[in-house]
């Protein structure tokens, strides 16, 4: 499980697949009212809550967005309190959940030199196609139709980069298109 401090009151949670099944659970978990989903919430509360210092009380909004053999990216938003005269129980949560499951695998890179090497190893399993776009100052490859080899192209895409929450269809209207398709052997022809 990874944290991340996105603004005051926002945190980015990253879950494996691996992160998932050591808990016992799976993504279709999340639809459920299950109580291991709900030990799962709160422990990853209580962990960012010491990570980063929040007091956690209220209502959070749970954006999720499943990530196809990845695992899921989860976006915990605080709300504001409107009535500070009003103190809630101590530990109380109310949760809103909302889930977007997509099927592209899309990660993002710092620098063009990881994407480069990660096109090496890519050729060199047999894994080729991808497309290549530069936004907010990251590289982003999506890799399209993978389907037998989708966790073997999450390595090491892993091993190079972080997985995005942006959708592909924002990327595409706010970024700009470096190689529209065969990013992987393109790549690969031009740097070796």
């Amino acid at each position: 499980m990874r944290l991340e401090r996105l603004t005051y009151n926002k945190i980015k949670i990253f879950l494996t697949m691996d992160d998932l099944s050591d808990r016992g659970l799976s993504k279709e978990d999340i639809w459920k009212d299950s109580m291991k989903w709900n030990q799962l919430f709160h422990d990853m509360l209580e962990e960012a809550s010491d990570e980063f210092g929040l007091e956690i009380i209220g209502t959070v909004a749970v954006e999720v967005f499943s990530l196809q053999a990845q695992g899921m990216v989860m976006i915990v938003t605080m709300e504001e309190q409107e009535n500070d005269d009003e103190p809630f129980d101590d530990g109380f949560i109310e949760m809103q959940v909302s889930m977007e499951d997509s099927e592209m695998i899309l990660f993002e890179f710092e620098n063009i030199e990881d994407v480069i090497q990660l096109a090496k190893r890519l050729a060199g399993a047999g894994i080729v196609g991808g497309s290549l776009y530069y936004f907010n100052e990251m590289y982003y490859l999506s890799m399209d139709g993978v389907q037998p080899d989708a966790n073997k192209t999450v390595s090491l895409l892993a091993e190079y980069g972080n997985p995005s929450i942006f959708s592909i269809h924002r990327i595409i209207e706010y970024g700009n298109e470096i190689m529209k398709e065969n990013a992987v052997e393109l790549l690969v022809h031009h740097f070796f």
